[in-house]
């Protein structure tokens, strides 16, 4: 086949490897030059296309064994939950075998047994449980309860079935995994709630309940708060980025918060900007709840807690 001088039509927007490249009349001469970029050895994209996420996993798919499945941060990535920035920037992979990589980014951990695996978005993935026990050993303890908290609210998996498979598994990091079961909670909606609600929980204050129906005297609805302490009527809430993009939104959560109010709680908003002085979150709602009649002791925030969330 005569070399050609440009990428052909069905190479232009997929990753793609030399021997690839050669079948389809590609030269050195078009890989080394601008038209293309090369991502790891041997595989190459064309250098007008977007990298994202999962066009990684799909070009490093192609410099790894074909028995090989997206594992760790990874899948905990495809499951939908963004690491912090700058945190575990390389793909990770699992396989059964001997192989050893030396891809640049790319790390591929042995496992000795079978791979528990599902389908996600045209990758083979580590099982949710699996990935839970997998990130353990290495995501931060708030990290992996929110992991957890995120598999259940996708409806990936169930409270049950990840403290289950922590029990009766004998791997990598599952001690671990099975202490921060333990805090992982049905209902929460978002890994900012999970934060914010370990911040509480890890100061010594008493642990708010997720996203429960809040109603009045009368037992008429007012809404559904995200950490609810009951019995000192305290609403704690995360105002995201979302509430602040969207008119709609912002303008439904102050009437409902209105409402709330007006039936004799105290709503305390959380927003991105407190995240920078976290310590005073704890100390915020500790002062709501003391003035509704809380007895017990003020928040205790040790270095791990400074660790974790400063």
């Amino acid at each position: 086949m005569p070399l050609i001088r440009d990428l052909p039509e069905e190479l232009r927007d997929v990753p793609f490897t030399t021997a690839t490249a050669r079948r389809r009349g590609v030269g050195r001469g078009v890989l080394s030059g601008n038209r293309c970029r090369q991502l790891f050895r041997g595989v190459w994209i064309s250098a007008e296309v977007e990298i994202t996420f999962r066009l990684l996993l799909s070009a490093a798919l192609l410099a790894l064994p074909r028995d090989v499945v997206v594992s760790h941060t990874s899948a905990m990535r495809l499951y939908g939950l963004e690491p912090r920035t700058g945190r575990h920037p390389h793909l990770e992979f699992s396989t059964t075998r001997s192989h050893v990589t030396r891809h640049l980014g790319i790390v591929l951990h042995r496992r000795q047994r079978r791979i528990s695996t599902t389908q996600l978005n045209g990758f083979t993935v580590t099982a949710p449980e699996r990935t839970f026990v997998d990130c353990a050993g290495s995501l931060t303890f708030v990290e992996l309860v929110q992991l957890g908290d995120w598999l259940i609210h996708t409806r990936r998996t169930s409270f049950d079935a990840l403290a289950s498979y922590a029990l009766d598994r004998h791997l990598h990091g599952v001690r671990r995994a099975r202490r921060a079961v333990a805090y992982v909670r049905d209902n929460v909606e978002s890994p900012m709630e999970t934060i914010i609600r370990l911040m509480l929980v890890f100061a010594r204050l008493p642990e708010p309940a997720c996203n429960i129906a809040i109603l009045d005297d009368n037992g008429h609805f007012l809404g559904r708060g995200d950490l609810v302490l009951e019995r000192w009527k305290v609403l704690v809430e995360y105002d995201g980025w979302h509430h602040e993009r969207s008119a709609a939104q912002r303008h439904q959560d102050i009437r409902r918060r209105e409402r709330i109010e007006a039936a004799g709680w105290i709503v305390i908003v959380i927003t991105s900007g407190d995240l920078g002085r976290a310590h005073e979150i704890p100390w915020r709602v500790h002062r709501a709840i003391k003035a509704r009649g809380y007895s017990g002791r003020p928040p205790s925030m040790s270095i791990m807690w400074h660790r974790w969330f400063s």
